[in-house]
């Protein structure tokens, strides 16, 4: 191999080294052209209604903030009583449990006692200080709140960056490729912006489909926070198979300060709702975007999540969808497609 391709070759991996390094970075890069991607939507709406694109833009990222702080009004608030009251309950409820068994010791059969009691109770042992630093920590995600409101920032700038003159962008950006395939990168990234807005437009309705069936459970059930449980499960529908699960778990919590059977009413609500989504609403969403199956979607957010953190998972999803397009488009039809025997 001459010295050229060995300069090469060691570019390459220096390059794949800095962008490890800086994965990070490029992940909140990305959030930031989904988000623009979104927005441009609404910006475009504004236009043709007269508007020039700086005052669309400008009204654009408005409304997000305004999205975005009243999300954060309605949740945030609420839950802080409640998870105070559940960090001095759930322990207390556990010790509960453990007397209880202490008090059926007594009155079981020794075989019993002998295989299964020592069990529970070593599992009550492990448990009680988990659920103690697990709720005593609950609330160490603000101790980064710095971070968090620095990254937000970035995003923030980035997208008006992208959303002021996104043209400059993508033009700097195919530009990176040789002059034989632009054309062909261009006509790739149209066929990822339709498959962004293809897959957002169908998320938005699952969600705003999942808070209302949810609002409407919680009410009748009479579980308290309904509104701020329903806006939550509306959000984490957002994050498909673990988004779910996570978004049960604060209205079981406050069912248990009532009742337990209202905790297990919750259960079944959320499970009702679950089915309603995976054999009604999926099946409709799916037909409205580019499709992915449950497989490659799970696959693919323990990947990006093990890869770039809680942000991997979040933007799991897009991430697939512009992988599956690039994927399709320049490995299977431009080379697959054409090699020949």
């Amino acid at each position: 191999m001459s010295l050229g391709k060995w300069i090469g070759l060691l570019v390459f991996i220096v390059s794949l080294y800095v962008l490890w390094q800086i994965r990070q970075i490029l992940m909140l890069v990305f959030a930031a052209i989904v988000i623009a991607n979104a927005l441009n939507i609404l910006v475009e709406r504004f236009q043709r209604s007269g508007l020039k694109r700086v005052f669309a833009v400008l009204l654009s990222i408005f409304l997000l903030l305004a999205i975005f702080v009243g999300f954060y009004f309605i949740i945030v608030p609420p839950f802080t009583k409640q998870f105070l009251e559940l960090s001095e309950l759930v322990p207390k409820g556990i010790e509960q449990l453990s007397n209880w068994l202490e008090a059926l010791e007594a009155d079981l059969p020794d075989e019993l006692l002998d295989r299964y009691i020592p069990d529970i109770n070593q599992l009550i042992q492990q448990l009680q200080p988990f659920v103690n630093r697990l709720l005593g920590g609950g609330f160490s995600f603000f101790n980064n709140a710095l971070g968090v409101l620095l990254n937000s920032l970035l995003v923030i700038i980035l997208t008006l960056m992208l959303l002021a003159d996104p043209q400059s962008y993508r033009k700097s950006f195919i530009r990176l490729f040789p002059s034989f395939y632009r054309r062909r990168v261009d006509e790739i990234l149209d066929e990822c912006n339709k498959s962004l807005r293809g897959w957002l437009g169908g998320v938005l309705f699952n969600m705003a489909v999942i808070a209302l069936l949810s609002f409407v459970g919680l009410l009748i059930l009479r579980i308290p926070l309904a509104l701020a449980q329903a806006t939550l499960a509306g959000i984490f529908t957002f994050i498909p198979n673990i988004g779910p699960a996570l978004s049960v778990v604060p209205p079981i919590a406050i069912a248990l300060l009532d009742s337990p059977w209202k905790a297990i009413t919750v259960l079944l609500l959320y499970i009702l709702i679950q089915q309603v989504e995976s054999n009604l609403l999926t099946p409709y969403v799916m037909a409205q975007q580019v499709s992915l199956l449950p497989a490659v979607t799970l696959l693919a957010q323990v990947f990006f999540a093990t890869i770039f953190g809680f942000l991997g998972l979040f933007l799991a999803l897009p991430l697939t969808v512009v992988v599956q397009v690039w994927l399709k488009e320049v490995l299977i039809k431009d080379v697959l497609d054409r090699w020949n025997h």
